[in-house]
């Protein structure tokens, strides 16, 4: 389960309105039949049209300036395993979102509205399912692959040249030496090389939602972002904590998914597993075998699709193990908790 948070990003040519964040989130509607259509909810309303959203995103702004973002964005994307979990896609996701979103209610710490808690409906929030994603140039396969690719674009431009009659040589070599690097790019997809924009194989649905910075009533300002964490405050005589623990909200945010479908996560799928291991790899290392036999197999089998390396023949010594697997594992790890944070 990966979930980021992201601030509306405001530059001198961004609009103020929600409505571009809006229309990208449209995007894979297009062309299609209203039935095939994911349309936008909220925690009670279905087939909430985009116009409807911006209206309803950017009417909610009271009394924020004009560089203090207007919106925050939650993308919520279940791995392969528990998306296997799943019977319907979209009944499910969105029946997890409006569990998911009691709990983003519930990480504001402290914080009050006319005496009570905070709760999910003092959230303006709209949400989409989306079942698509492209490979972006950022990624590594598409990154990996382009000394390929600026080879391959070079020899079509000589063949073109020599179409025109503009250069002289042997436009069946060349082609071959195109087919030749389509096939040894490192990355490929059902045998073609994964290029930028490439849709991805496999289920690929994802959770979009876009809140409001304000609270349902415009009168509150309830922001998730870093500078706004969970801190000690004094309140009727007593200290207590107030702000956004986005600690608890990605932990609950995995309580909810596994107690929603059954899913019996493993040690290595886990938001503390990832921070244990940055923190300490020690520590991790050690929870990590004494995992029972099976359940140990399917974490390094995790941890491999994950994108993280993992050796050949690991070792069982937790030594060796920590000692041989430790660089390599790192780094996959600090993306991965990257990954689970809030982007301001």
């Amino acid at each position: 389960m990966y979930i980021t948070i992201t601030a509306q990003k405001l530059e001198t040519n961004y609009s103020q309105s929600s409505a571009d964040f809006v229309d990208y989130l449209e995007k894979e509607n297009e062309g299609l039949t209203k039935e095939d259509m994911e349309h936008f909810f909220n925690q009670y309303g279905d087939e909430i049209s985009a116009k409807e959203v911006v209206k309803e995103i950017d009417g909610n702004t009271a009394k924020l300036k004009k560089k203090e973002p207007k919106f925050y964005s939650i993308t919520v994307s279940p791995s392969k395993h528990e998306l296997r979990k799943l019977e319907n896609s979209s009944a499910d996701l969105k029946r997890y979102t409006r569990e998911l979103m009691k709990d983003y209610a519930a990480s504001f710490k402290g914080r009050e509205i006319d005496g009570r808690p905070i709760s999910v409906d003092d959230i303006k929030y709209f949400a989409k399912i989306e079942h698509q994603r492209t490979f972006k140039g950022t990624d590594k396969q598409v990154k990996e692959n382009q000394p390929f690719a600026s080879k391959i674009l070079e020899l079509k431009n000589e063949v073109r040249k020599i179409e025109r009659g503009d250069a002289t040589g042997n436009i069946e070599r060349l082609k071959l030496k195109i087919g030749k690097l389509e096939r040894d790019a490192p990355h490929q997809q059902n045998g073609i090389r994964i290029v930028q924009g490439m849709p991805k194989e496999g289920n690929q649905s994802h959770i979009h939602i876009i809140i409001s910075r304000k609270d349902a009533s415009n009168r509150f300002s309830l922001s998730p972002g870093s500078k706004y964490k969970a801190s000690e405050v004094e309140m009727h005589g007593k200290k207590v904590k107030r702000g956004f623990d986005r600690d608890a909200f990605f932990s609950k945010a995995e309580v909810t998914f596994d107690k929603t479908f059954g899913y019996n996560r493993n040690y290595a799928e886990t938001y503390k597993a990832k921070k244990d291991f940055i923190k300490s790899p020690k520590l991790y290392f050690a929870a990590l075998m004494k995992l029972p036999a099976n359940e140990k197999a399917m974490a390094f089998k995790i941890m491999g699709k994950s994108g993280i390396t993992l050796i050949p023949n690991i070792p069982t010594s937790k030594a060796q193990l920590a000692l041989r697997v430790f660089k390599r594992l790192r780094k996959g790890a600090e993306i991965a908790v990257k990954s689970s944070s809030i982007g301001i």
